[in-house]
């Protein structure tokens, strides 16, 4: 595993003169921890001049590590490649393609914090009303314009979620609060499938969890933060493509494919959640 020492830590998080001059302190500059080198950190967060600075004192861009993904092999999805004979599959390739267009359709959101959402594979919304055992709100009872931090729906806000189908699934969102978070919303959600949900916590951040088929999986991500170990070789390159877009990240985790950002901020149909979600808020 290795020690998490100043190296790496100035890697991720420091300038380029603190990287240079623990280069010229470093014993190791190969030092591992969480069987990744500081020039593989340094790629994965697209420090390009520290990514340089480690290359010119003898880090190793051909090591292996992180399942297959070398620092050089891992700088081909970046805009700085090493020099490698390493190369990219098609599918790799094609993941690159999808995270700028997603990414791109994505632009602008979130603009508020406080929010939560679940990704949805291979179901529509019909199929998440069914399951959520929710009632949908008439169009026409639905406040125009819709002011979401003066509760809009009075005493049901807290239980109010939006939920619009997209390529690929569903997204199921609460623009104020956590409830399409909730295990009580997400595990009936991933009966046969998987959801992938994120909650932009007032106190942590985004905080992650997955289930799949009624299951939970993780619920302990960062999602659009640093990968963890023991991750395969398309969630490496997940982790990477979408290190510091956890909105994005998650559309991508789950398959489904927004085509703008449509879905998180108006909703196709709105709808309450059963009496059971209320005892978990």
């Amino acid at each position: 595993m290795g020690e998490f020492n100043e190296l790496h830590h100035a890697v991720l998080f420091g300038t380029t003169s603190e990287v240079a001059a623990l280069i010229s302190q470093a014993d190791d500059v190969d030092v591992l921890f969480d069987d990744r080198t500081p020039l593989w950190q340094a790629v994965f967060a697209r420090k390009y001049e520290s990514v340089d600075l480690l290359l010119a004192a003898g880090a190793d861009p051909a090591r292996p590590m992180m399942s297959g993904w070398s620092p050089a092999r891992l700088s081909l999805a970046t805009d700085h490649p090493i020099p490698t004979g390493e190369v990219l599959t098609a599918e790799e390739q094609a993941a690159i393609v999808e995270r700028d267009r997603l990414v791109a359709a994505l632009d602008g959101y979130p603009e508020f914090g406080f929010f939560s959402f679940a990704c949805v594979a291979g179901i529509d919304s019909d199929e998440a009303v069914r399951r959520l055992e929710a009632d949908v709100v008439p169009s026409a009872e639905v406040p125009d314009p819709l002011d979401w931090w003066n509760e809009p729906f009075g005493d049901d806000t807290e239980v109010a979620v939006g939920i619009t189908d997209v390529p690929g699934g569903c997204v199921v969102v609460q623009p104020w609060s956590c409830a399409a978070w909730l295990p009580a919303v997400t595990l009936p959600l991933s009966v046969g499938t998987t959801v992938q949900a994120l909650h932009d916590s007032p106190t942590n951040g985004y905080r992650g969890r997955v289930h799949r088929d009624g299951v939970p999986v993780d619920q302990a991500l960062d999602p659009g933060g640093l990968p963890g170990q023991g991750l395969g070789t398309a969630e490496v390159l997940l982790t990477h493509l979408y290190f510091g877009n956890g909105v994005a990240y998650c559309c991508a985790s789950a398959g489904v494919r927004p085509e703008n950002t449509g879905a998180f901020t108006t909703p196709a149909r709105w709808a309450f959640l059963s009496d059971r979600v209320r005892w978990d808020l």
